[in-house]
């Protein structure tokens, strides 16, 4: 009987496993959802009667039980190398330039990919102009100009191919298989480390569980791009919007914010997808090599991409063996205007050589591979009409014109608004009303006004100014000497108190989960909220009288704000909302003064804490001696809020002695740690954190995704940490 349970387990999971893979990576079902739903379901009570036949790689398992804790940092058996980028073609030769002159000599039977000069009918690939460089298969699927080339060398002149294919703007995974089962997902991190999420990646349903492989090798790792499609990140974002919660900014960040979800059901509801693009075979201890299915190893990217294809992944169908620069040239510039109709983001063009041989041989640089570039597409820019602009009040009473435009289509995603950020922006841009613009995305994700062409401007159209009063409260606004933001000064301002109340419940200030800017406003317009303070004499019943406000859901509030009160001084401190101060110079504040000194020392007192400059200083001075504003903190305090100097005895034994009084800067995203954390085992271990770059910096910690202070930090030449190097050097006693 146990047999013939087995037996019929198998076939269920075999006929799921088929199902799956014709849905949701050939994008062709094979059986009606309803028949799929039942035989499921007949694995779910089989496995149910029978859990000791419950295996890993069961359809029944991609989505866990119970929420996971936490993430663990694991290390990479492969580094997970970044790319080097391309912004033009002149910048892409250059490329192919370097790696040519480090590139092995050739020697026959030119293995590698390299080939001598070849005579008709191969020349030139043997198929010219853009329409044949872009044939479609039968399947839809771009493929070389000329197929079943005789190896070694394949048919085209000047030597050497390249496999391009489309940069997908999502987050990397690490895949690892044991004898063809997934044991292990892992994001990207710094490369090195990364984090550990094997139960949100078997969520998605274009990774396998089981390697579609009779014979699989002992251990396969498989790199690829975790991403939202377009319609699915719009459909989050509308749920998302109706519940009050803050939008994701592009797909690429709701891809990686998914990814980091700790209930893997809430992953599997955002039906993230996956592209493979990388195989590679490791040898386990002891094993002789070769290790790759039949012995066959893969000699080109090309075969890697097809055989991740058998395997079961979804690999990119627009992918294409170029046989020279043109063909690059082709492929880049078909996809610059192509990639507006592709149902998921794109940014650029991944141009990997071909021969893996090749790719051996070339190796890496420090940080990049030699052998691959991304050729990146420049900010996508659109025409578009003003039909009106606004202006937006800020919880520091700045005032923020905003163009309101015809929508458009920009970068995958419907803008219809763009920030003209202050009066000196729109004096340069001389904006009117009605007028023809050009907008782009800064950085991919911000719409902003790049340039007026008033050319196209029409007869008697407006010019726009700055309003002299708030468009919030009708009181005067002013434009401090030397700044360019005009500004309402207003503490009573409306628009100021509900921008100060949002900073207050914030995920870096008192992280009051639920009390989100729609609610802010709700309660501010019914007079619950005049200042931060009210929030903790706000009651469920109360609350009970706001839209679509049921018992439970004031019950839950009500215990967020309460919870509230045990978050650190420093965290009361930056959620104040005082112009200039962040979390990292919070903390530095609140270890040095307590909140009655505050209101007290003098600004040249504020400015010998280090790292905080006379701006700071005389900002924190100056809100300090604010009636008001010294009256929300008594009551503040009087609810129960920690207020109390952070300072702290250090221990001589907890610290690292080559770390006491050493400066670090964290930037980017860090593997495991938050930046709060890092900050906190540096400090713990005697060192200082700071926001800014100087000669004065010992160590920059680098995530993911650093900015300009890395790279001051390397003009500086100051050492650079990765977050396994930090863990490092803090357990050295």
């Amino acid at each position: 009987m146990a047999a013939e349970i087995q037996q019929q387990i198998q076939q269920l999971r075999q006929q799921l496993q088929q199902a799956s893979y014709a849905y949701y990576v050939l994008d062709a079902p094979i059986i009606p959802d309803e028949v799929y739903d039942r035989l499921y379901r007949q694995l779910q009570e089989l496995e149910s009667d029978y859990p000791e036949l419950i295996t890993a790689e069961s359809p029944t398992q991609r989505v866990g039980e119970q929420p996971a804790t936490q993430f663990f940092s694991v290390k990479h058996n492969i580094p997970l190398y970044s790319l080097e980028n391309a912004f033009n073609f002149e910048e892409f030769a250059k490329w192919q330039e370097r790696w040519q002159r480090v590139a092995p000599p050739l020697t026959p039977p030119y293995q590698g990919g390299i080939a001598p000069p070849l005579t008709p009918p191969y020349q030139g690939g043997g198929q010219d102009g853009i329409t044949s460089r872009l044939s479609n298969d039968e399947n839809g699927e771009i493929t070389p100009p000329v197929v079943g080339a005789v190896p070694p060398c394949p048919p085209w002149q000047g030597g050497v191919s390249y496999v391009c294919e489309l940069k997908i703007d999502g987050s990397a995974l690490a895949l690892t298989y044991k004898n063809g089962v997934l044991v292990r997902g892992a994001t990207r991190g710094d490369g090195v480390s990364g984090e550990e999420i094997t139960q949100n990646v078997k969520t998605i349903r274009s990774i396998p569980l089981k390697l579609n492989l009779d014979n699989p090798p002992p251990i396969v790792e498989v790199r690829g791009e975790a991403f939202l499609s377009l319609a699915v990140f719009e459909e989050i974002n509308r749920e998302r919007e109706k519940a009050g919660e803050q939008l994701f900014a592009n797909p690429r960040n709701a891809a990686a914010g998914t990814l980091r979800q700790l209930d893997s059901k809430v992953v599997d509801k955002r039906k993230l997808d996956f592209f493979a693009y990388t195989l590679h075979f490791q040898e386990p201890v002891g094993a002789v090599p070769p290790c790759p299915p039949s012995g066959n190893e893969q000699k080109t990217q090309w075969e890697s991409l097809e055989l991740l294809r058998t395997m079961g992944f979804k690999v990119n169908p627009n992918r294409k063996i170029c046989y020279s620069l043109d063909e690059v040239r082709d492929y880049y510039e078909y996809w610059d205007t192509e990639r507006r109709n592709l149902p998921y983001m794109t940014d650029g063009v991944v141009v990997k050589i071909n021969s893996v041989l090749l790719q051996k041989q070339l190796g890496f640089t420090q940080r990049f591979p030699r052998w691959a570039i991304a050729l990146k597409y420049p900010a996508q820019e659109v025409p578009t009409i003003v039909e009106a602009v606004t202006v937006q009040v800020g919880r520091t009473g700045a005032l923020t014109p905003v163009a309101e435009l015809k929508p458009v289509q920009l970068a995958g995603t419907t803008v219809s608004r763009a920030s003209l950020h202050n009066g000196d922006r729109l004096s340069e841009l001389n904006l009117h009303l009605g007028d023809t613009v050009i907008v782009r995305k800064a950085g991919e994700i911000i719409p902003e006004v790049v340039r007026v062409l008033p050319e196209l401007r029409p007869q008697n159209a407006q010019l726009f100014q700055m309003p002299s009063c708030c468009p919030e409260c009708a009181q005067p606004v002013v434009r401090e000497k030397g700044e360019a933001v005009t500004r309402c000064i207003n503490t009573s301002c409306p628009a100021i108190l509900r921008g100060s109340l949002i900073h207050f419940c914030s995920r870096d200030a008192l992280d009051i989960n639920g009390v989100g800017e729609k609610l802010v406003q709700q309660m501010v317009d019914s007079n619950l909220l005049n200042s931060a303070a009210d929030l903790y004499d706000l009651t469920s019943e109360r609350l009970m009288g706001l839209e679509r406000m049921g018992k439970k859901l004031a019950e839950k509030l009500v215990s967020a704000i309460a919870q509230s009160k045990n978050q650190p001084y420093s965290r009361v401190l930056y959620g104040l909302g005082i112009r200039h101060v962040g979390t990292v110079n919070a903390q530095l504040l609140t270890e040095r003064f307590a909140v009655e000194e505050l209101a007290t020392v003098s600004a040249a007192a504020i400015e010998g804490v280090y790292g905080i400059g006379p701006e700071i200083a005389q900002s924190v001075s100056q809100w300090f001696r604010v009636p008001a504003n010294q009256s929300l903190i008594a009551r503040l305090k009087t609810a129960g809020l920690q207020l109390q100097s952070e300072v702290k005895t250090p221990n001589p034994a907890d610290q690292n002695l080559e770390l006491a009084g050493k400066t670090f800067v964290l930037t980017g995203t860090l593997p495991t740690l938050k930046r709060d954390e890092a900050k906190d085992l540096i400090q713990k271990a005697g060192g200082k954190v700071t926001n800014s770059v100087s000669a004065k910096t010992d160590y920059v910690v680098v995530g993911e995704d650093a900015g300009s202070k890395l790279e001051k930090a390397q003009s500086l030449g100051i050492e650079l940490l990765s977050e396994a190097e930090l863990l490092e050097l803090l357990s050295k006693p």
